[in-house]
């Protein structure tokens, strides 16, 4: 048996990892978070401050299971999200978060023998630069902007050569991620479910709230899960690095009508606004429909959301003025050494809408269209 200690198990990617794992024959999975949580069938939960190196050491330390690193955990400073992505100190517990994780599973003798890592479109500057070169390739030199993505690179590095190539890593760079996960900071799916159901309760169709248009990417959770899965055994994922997408491009003015679908709902007149102002004003409210549709979600609304009204608003171009430049990696290389998984990005939106339903975390779709 190979085991997958699944680091981050809340958050979009890492709920998605562990659920993949957790599945696949041959596999034990080990999902690791801040806060107890109730893994799915076939996995363990390990409970765990990644800042505390103490606790991380004496958890880790003395494994003789634990084959596989997959690391989807990321600090990101509270209420503020983009601002955060450069700040020192977010960088300083990122660096040191990954550290406490491997440090006590890199061993002379022990059973570790891959680690993945996540980065992301902000390799390439895209949350910093007006625009970047078209499609963006692993390749290339990194952007010369300071990032925590290249001090946890370092960092594995390092440690690897220093292990003697004992075992070997593979580092992600997906584009915008969708998934099912409650209260992550970068899952901008429980945010616009809110939206869609606060416009609902008012009589109102569901209106684009962001900017100009942009072509852009996704990349559905499910799928890098199974990326991660492929690269902890192929021998071409070996300290590689790799874009992930979905396999197609989106605009979100083009697939803003197969969401409200998904939803229930008619597609408005666009009316920009940020949700990250509006939604934290419509606790009351959210309280309301939590009641009047019996919903498991949480009543608190910013335990259901995180910071993803913050994240759509930067995905979806809120303030800025246009035209944007598209937003492009090139997915090549992951496809060349092997792992061919893709979704069309409407159906992906309407599965991850569809799973929240089924969850009773939003309304089903049916109750929207009954009025």
């Amino acid at each position: 048996m190979s085991t997958a200690l699944i680091v981050g198990a809340t958050g979009v990617v890492g709920q998605a990892c562990l659920r993949h794992f957790a599945s696949l024959p041959g596999w034990d999975a080990i999902g690791v978070a801040r806060r107890a949580i109730a893994p799915p069938p076939g996995a363990q939960a390990l409970q765990l401050d990644l800042q505390d190196s103490a606790a991380c050491a004496a958890a880790l330390g003395g494994r003789d299971d634990i084959t596989h690193l997959v690391y989807a955990a990321v600090y990101e400073q509270p209420g503020g999200l983009v601002g955060g992505w450069r700040d020192q100190e977010q960088m300083r517990i990122n660096l040191a978060m990954l550290r406490n994780v491997v440090e006590p599973l890199d061993r002379p003798g022990g059973p570790l023998r891959h680690v993945t890592i996540m980065q992301g479109g902000k390799a390439y500057g895209v949350h910093i630069h007006p625009q970047i070169a078209v499609p963006a390739r692993e390749r290339w030199p990194r952007d010369a902007h300071e990032n925590f993505y290249w001090l946890q690179e370092d960092f594995l590095r390092e440690r690897q050569a220093r292990s003697g190539g004992a075992w070997h890593f593979s580092i992600m760079r997906p584009r915008i991620v969708f998934g099912d996960a409650m209260g992550s900071h970068m899952n901008p799916i429980p945010a616009i479910g809110v939206y869609a159901w606060l416009r609902h309760e008012q009589g109102q169709p569901l209106a684009y709230p962001g900017g100009p248009a942009r072509v852009n990417q996704a990349i559905d959770a499910d799928l890098i899960a199974q990326a991660c899965a492929w690269a902890a055994e192929s021998p071409n994922a070996r300290n590689e690095t790799f874009n992930l997408d979905n396999g197609d491009v989106f605009v979100w003015q083009n697939v803003w009508p197969a969401i409200a679908d998904a939803l229930g709902m008619a597609a408005g007149a666009p009316e920009p606004q940020s949700l990250a102002a509006l939604l934290p004003t419509q606790q009351p409210a959210w309280e309301r429909i939590v009641d009047k549709y019996q919903l498991a979600a949480p009543r608190d609304l910013a335990s259901f959301i995180g910071q993803g009204a913050a994240y759509a608003d930067f995905q979806m171009n809120h303030g800025r003025e246009g035209p944007l430049a598209p937003v492009i990696m090139s997915s090549v290389k992951i496809r060349q050494a092997g792992f061919h998984a893709c979704i069309d990005t409407e159906d992906m939106f309407r599965k991850w809408f569809r799973r929240l339903q089924e969850r009773r975390l939003l309304p089903d779709a049916a109750r929207a269209r009954a009025g």
